[in-house]
């Protein structure tokens, strides 16, 4: 359940920072994000894979700490990011 080659670069490009960041929080989240959305997707046809569910609640705690780093660090973009994410907080 991982992204592909060309949806991270994608991603990357859209949420980066300047033009050789790769892993800033910003782009760490929103493939954190475009990974949950896959497999709360997949989850949805196979509600059996308890496996995939595990690796989701996982993918979550992640994100969140993540959020949770970004939002005590710089808020602004905290708030700039979650808007574009369409995330809840």
């Amino acid at each position: 359940m991982s992204l592909d080659k060309g949806t991270k670069e994608e991603i990357t490009k859209k949420f980066q920072l300047h033009e050789k960041d790769t892993g800033s929080a910003d782009v760490q989240i929103a493939i954190l994000t475009e990974r949950i959305t896959e497999l709360t997707e997949h989850l949805k046809r196979c509600p059996k894979d308890h496996a995939s569910r595990l690796a989701l609640l996982k993918l979550v705690g992640q994100r969140r700490r993540l959020l949770d780093y970004l939002n005590s660090t710089d808020t602004g973009r905290y708030q700039t990011l979650i808007t574009k994410l369409k995330l809840r907080r």
